[in-house]
């Protein structure tokens, strides 16, 4: 049974919510809160960030620009 999940804006104190029939006399759980919007980063946060992700991974960052791969070597189980 796929769970019910409704975004609304309302315009009183009260709503209605319709559930599936399949949850008449069931336990269920119905939940009010508000919903943010996540925040927008601008450009300076993004490249911060992206610094402090590079500062994180720098020790571990290889150079793969000349690797050739050879499928016929990967799958040669005679050797």
């Amino acid at each position: 049974m796929e769970p019910v999940r409704k975004i609304i804006v309302p315009t009183s104190t009260t709503f209605t919510l319709t559930v599936p029939k399949e949850m008449v006399g069931k336990e269920i759980e119905v939940v009010a809160c508000e919903v943010k919007a996540p925040r927008v980063l601008t450009e300076l946060e993004k490249q911060k960030r992206m610094e402090a992700i590079e500062a994180i991974f720098k020790d571990s960052r290889v150079d793969l620009s000349n690797f050739k791969f050879d499928r016929n070597e990967a799958n040669n189980y005679d050797d």
